[in-house]
């Protein structure tokens, strides 16, 4: 994990945006932690956050589907952890496809907070918790807001 190349973190002001939040119920310690800090975000920024949780990543992007039909942004947030199958890259795969479709179809900006990690430190380094190295639920939530607030400049 570089983080490299990370831009500065800055808040927009969006108030009156709404944010649908949808979460994996697998790996509860970083998944909550990635909504709560999702959650911090959008009040940071005056948004109001409506947060869903499903059973796991697989099932994010349709729950985020309907909930771009309804909000301003969506964060999809999750902890996928390779394991000893090939069902870690299909997972990741179909998920980083189903949120980038979501995002184009309905034209509604989607943080993707779905962490993809070796193991179990390296999702923990990134969850935003105490003495973590990223905090991916509040950049995920920052990233759609302000791409929010362009869609909307340019329309």
């Amino acid at each position: 994990m570089s983080g490299e190349g990370r831009p500065q973190v800055a808040v927009p002001d969006a108030a009156g945006l709404t944010v649908g939040v949808v979460a994996a119920t697998w790996h509860a310690q970083i998944t909550d932690q990635l909504v709560a800090r999702a959650v911090r975000a959008c009040d940071d920024s005056g948004a109001r956050a409506t947060v869903v949780r499903v059973p796991g990543s697989l099932e994010i992007p349709v729950v985020a589907q309907a909930l771009a039909r309804r909000c301003d942004a969506v964060v999809a947030l999750g902890a996928v952890i390779r394991g000893e199958t090939a069902h870690f890259d299909y997972v990741c795969d179909s998920v980083t496809a189903g949120l980038t479709r979501v995002s184009l179809d309905e034209r509604t900006p989607v943080g993707n907070g779905v962490l993809t990690c070796e193991s179990l430190d390296q999702a923990l380094d990134r969850s935003g918790l105490p003495g973590s190295k990223e905090d991916k639920g509040y950049e995920s939530a920052v990233a759609a807001l302000e791409t929010a607030l362009l869609l909307r400049e340019l329309a």
